[in-house]
């Protein structure tokens, strides 16, 4: 029995897996709300102590980077340590890692069903891969290709120095400068991120905000309001939001591609771009994504997907403890 934890800065999804005929079949799940606790632990003792199966291996992704078997969430008020973790469920050991490396693991466990294209790329894609996913925060990881299969690695490249490209994007840059001082690709390319350049839009007189929309902001998710008015078209400020985040989202997934040289593909997860699948799909994204310069041709070859199932990093992190408990010496 596999105990599998997806924690992020919103929701924390535990859930146990058997492995029956080297495939992960989902026992039990539950969604706790992050913030409505402490410390992950009281989580997984509220979760053991509901269901009470014997634990043989385990496994959690948060954000955040690891090291040394620790982490503090990035956008949670926790230290989570991975042996504390291997006391509470007595076991010898507990695997802790981002999570997007555990969305990475995910993606093998994943069907065609479980994927949207958004560009073909080339008839034989092989090498590397990459995934970035903007939610809560912005994550990234990559997948070294072995020349058999893909291996797993976390990055924390959500969090290096945003790049704007035009007039318009200097003029968010220093906005945003302004407010925060140091400006990352997660200030613009999250659920915040989508809230910060729509508020850049309003606030430098870009687009006029009605009655109806300032009051659905302050009484409901604000990016979530943003997105579902753009795609509506109800509201011409949001429709330009969330085009200048989807070129966003283009552009750092071009950048990811090329750092890691992703022949393989580059796959978007997260919460966000399934609920923003018809602007993915227009020409904001994809010029982005190919716009770099001599390279563009290289950036044309790569398949681009949507990761749909929102249980990848959940069947990522099972998967994880599977593998590295068959390693030789575990």
């Amino acid at each position: 029995m596999i105990l599998a934890g997806d924690i992020g800065g919103t929701n924390t999804r535990l859930a146990f897996f058997a492995l029956e005929d080297g495939r992960l079949k989902s026992v039990v799940e539950q969604t706790y709300p992050s913030r409505g606790h402490a410390t992950l632990e009281e989580i997984v003792a509220d979760f053991r102590d509901r269901n009470r199966l014997e634990v043989r291996q385990a496994c959690f992704g948060i954000a955040g980077p690891v090291r040394f078997g620790r982490v503090r969430a990035t956008n949670l008020p926790w230290m989570v340590d991975s042996s504390e973790l291997a006391r509470a469920l007595k076991l010898a050991r507990v695997e802790l890692i981002n999570d997007l490396e555990a969305n990475a693991y995910g993606l093998a466990a994943l069907g065609p069903h479980d994927f949207a294209v958004l560009r073909e790329g080339a008839n034989e894609a092989i090498g590397n891969a990459a995934i970035i996913a903007a939610g809560t925060g912005l994550g990234e990881a990559g997948l070294y290709w072995d020349g058999e299969r893909h291996q797993p690695f976390a990055c924390e490249g959500g969090h290096a120095d945003f790049a704007p490209a035009n007039e318009l994007q200097i003029d968010l840059l220093n906005y945003l400068i302004a407010r925060y001082q140091r400006v990352s690709w997660e200030r613009v390319l999250s659920g915040p991120g989508l809230v910060n350049i729509y508020s850049f839009l309003r606030d430098t007189g870009r687009g006029e905000e009605p009655r109806w929309l300032a009051e659905a902001l302050s009484a409901d998710n604000p990016a979530a309001v943003i997105s579902a008015a753009a795609i509506d078209g109800r509201s011409q400020l949001c429709m330009q939001a969330l085009d200048l985040f989807c070129t966003f989202y283009g552009a750092e997934a071009g950048n990811l591609a090329l750092k890691m040289m992703a022949l393989g593909g580059i796959f978007l997860g997260g919460g966000i771009a399934p609920k923003i699948m018809p602007k993915l799909r227009g020409p904001a994204f994809i010029n982005a994504f190919v716009a770099k310069g001599r390279l563009r041709p290289l950036l044309e070859d790569i398949p681009v997907r949507v990761v749909l199932n929102d249980r990848a990093a959940l069947l990522g992190a099972a998967r994880c403890a599977s593998l590295r408990a068959s390693r030789p010496g575990r």
